[in-house]
């Protein structure tokens, strides 16, 4: 069983997985500017490098052998056009939880407490003091309850926020009870902190445009750590502009986000360059999930985490 892995040679990989499933030959290629394998009509098992486009599938065609494809990331939408008919793809839910809810919550309290504003502040000497304002007693609203929507949650607990609401494609009920995502009008009224980590799709495409930035109240915080499509950049231009709303944006559109683009220079808008997953937590997580999905795969077992 030939395999690709996104490490520096076989010795690495077999340190980094803790050894290797009998049987599987590995090919290392991490898009950095080495050449692919030569083992390309063999492959049948490949890891995406990280960090990576839709450029590393640019040859897929020519994979006749190929069985699966496994992301390193969380979502998927720019790889899924470029996998092959009856080859399966795995994303990597679960390796960026913490990661992203760290950095989730990173800006919240970046953009609340105005870190940005002092950090600017301090390379001109500058003792300059705001008031700030705090997660505590803030009604907050998950917008994509999945794996990293409910870290973010176990991460607020600290905070002392007063309510935590959460929202995914169709409502669950029981112990933590689940909004459907077409509530959403009802819900963002009564929203102070409004995380948006939702997967993109057609349907989610947009899903905060210009009526679901209107039903936000003054002062409201939206923290986009999921994908820029999501929100519609030039209404959120419009209401962050007038400082009716303040943003925090780990992913833009477009992105990379031009260098004269509006959202760089408005108060009340912190921006990170898509680093929510790119952190050390990264690594361990990575290789547990490469390792397993290895182990499955050379025993013929399902795999975890099938987009299709």
């Amino acid at each position: 069983m030939r395999v690709w892995l996104p490490y520096a040679d076989t010795d690495e990989a077999e340190r980094r997985l803790g050894g290797l499933p009998d049987g599987v030959e590995v090919d290392c290629y991490r898009a950095d500017g080495d050449e692919l394998p030569d083992s390309i009509v063999q492959v049948e098992f490949y890891v995406l490098p990280y960090m990576r486009g839709a450029e590393v599938l640019s040859r897929a065609n020519e994979m006749t052998s190929l069985k699966v494809v496994q992301t390193l990331t969380a979502g998927y939408e720019n790889f899924l056009p470029y996998v092959p008919d009856g080859v399966t793809l795995c994303n990597a839910a679960g390796v960026h939880d913490a990661s992203t809810a760290e950095l989730a919550l990173a800006l919240a309290l970046a953009n609340g407490r105005h870190l940005d504003d002092f950090a600017r502040n301090q390379t001109r000497g500058e003792w300059s003091p705001q008031m700030g304002q705090a997660l505590a007693d803030q009604r907050v609203l998950i917008i994509g309850y999945g794996h990293i929507g409910a870290a973010i949650e176990r991460r607020l607990a600290g905070f002392e926020v007063e309510s935590v609401t959460r929202v995914a494609r169709r409502a669950r009920h029981g112990d933590v009870p689940v909004h459907a995502i077409d509530e959403l009008p009802d819900l963002l009224p009564e929203a102070d902190v409004i995380f948006v980590i939702a997967p993109l799709t057609p349907d989610t495409e947009n899903l905060i445009d210009v009526h679901a930035l209107a039903l936000l109240p003054d002062g409201a915080l939206l923290v986009n750590v999921a994908r820029g499509k999501l929100v519609d950049t030039d209404a959120l231009v419009a209401e962050t502009s007038s400082g009716r709303l303040r943003a925090a944006l780990d992913v833009t559109e477009p992105e990379p986000l031009p260098n004269d683009h509006p959202l760089w220079t408005i108060p009340g808008v912190v921006i990170s360059p898509h680093v929510g997953g790119a952190s050390s937590a990264f690594f361990p997580r990575a290789d547990r999930l490469i390792a397993a999905q290895l182990r499955r795969f050379a025993a013929g077992q399902e795999l975890e985490n099938i987009i299709r």
